[in-house]
């Protein structure tokens, strides 16, 4: 998996202080405890000391590296307190709501990483994706580059039988359930930023459809079509093929006969679905019978990085989700 190693090998070379806000869970302690030991980032976990201890300790930490902290009893409670109450009491919260509020895992590990306490978080082996991206959203917020948060899974293709090797992005598979025209364009830009960060990759853009270049006409047709031509006035520099077929989009012989001359077409790497219907299917498929491997969901389009583990999730899940996060840590720094 080169492109896979190479993002090792750039988190190795900038590790960045990751917080896990389920250090209760084995697999979170397992994954944690490799990227500390292969020097991908340095590892904070939340919850009980003793209890994330010997969890630590039964998956290699035998020196105590891992960095443990209780949400329950943290030295920093009452300053992270203080700093949720001034970024939510527009929306009525009190000051002892924002102390409980911070005794919350996802929470604490947000502020971590809001103020500077840590370069990235981690959560989602537990908690619903809805929660975690809730805890973000209102403690991290969103990047100024976009309009709203998106997510987007790494589809890594590495067995002897898979005819392209490497890396491509599927957007958005877990989060945006109906986009429009416009929120269809945030997430396809964002998608192609990202994909240039973590792939290396000069990016294009497929906006997938049952359609290509207007053999089917229908009114999800045309809010594909519309959304490209977005993607094009808000971000002249990518590159994008609107309303076309997955197959077309994907294998060059096909391009050649439905989309000839496309500079996208047959050599599309950021594949924007869409919505979350065909989006989730479509990973899950490529997941579990083209046996890809999917890493994520990723979120795109926060102000700093946190990122939502699948609760089917494993150690090396965690380890790669880890090292993405120290990657987009590294940008964001």
């Amino acid at each position: 998996m080169k492109q896979f190693d190479d993002l090792i090998a750039r988190a190795q070379s900038a590790p960045k202080h990751i917080v896990l806000a389920e250090g209760q869970d084995p697999r979170v302690v397992d994954g944690a405890v490799r990227a500390l030991q292969e020097k991908v980032a340095t590892v904070t976990l939340l919850g009980p000391i003793d209890e994330v201890r010997a969890l630590a300790r039964a998956a290699g930490d035998t020196e105590d590296q891992l960095h443990i902290v209780d949400p329950q009893q943290a030295a920093k409670h009452d300053a992270y307190a203080a700093e949720f109450f001034e970024i939510r009491k527009h929306k009525g919260l009190n000051l002892s709501t924002a102390q409980n509020a911070v005794k919350n895992p996802l929470n604490y590990a947000n502020m971590m990483v809001r103020t500077g306490d840590a370069d990235g978080s981690v959560a989602g082996a537990r908690n619903t994706t809805g929660n975690v991206v809730l805890s973000a959203l209102q403690v991290i917020g969103v990047d100024k580059r976009y309009s709203l948060v998106s997510s987007f899974f790494l589809m890594m293709m590495c067995e002897d039988f898979h005819t392209k090797k490497g890396g491509v992005v599927f957007a958005d598979c877990g989060l945006v359930v109906a986009p429009d025209e416009d929120e269809l364009a945030q997430i396809a830009a964002a998608a192609a930023d990202s994909a240039r960060l973590l792939l290396n990759v000069d990016p294009k853009i497929a906006m997938l459809s049952f359609s290509t270049r207007g053999s089917a006409q229908h009114p999800d047709v045309t809010k594909v079509e519309n959304a490209a031509a977005r993607v094009r006035e808000l971000r002249p520099d990518l590159s994008v093929e609107p309303a076309i077929q997955f197959d077309a989009a994907f294998v060059p012989e096909i391009a050649a006969l439905k989309a000839p001359e496309s500079e996208v077409a047959g050599n599309a790497n950021v594949f924007v679905f869409p919505d979350l219907n065909s989006g989730n299917i479509g990973y899950k498929i490529a997941e579990r019978i083209g046996r890809a491997k999917a890493i994520g969901p990723i979120m795109q389009g926060l102000a700093k990085p946190a990122n939502d583990l699948s609760r089917g999730c494993d150690a090396d899940a965690v380890y790669g989700m880890i090292a993405v996060t120290v990657v987009q840590a590294q940008t964001a720094a």
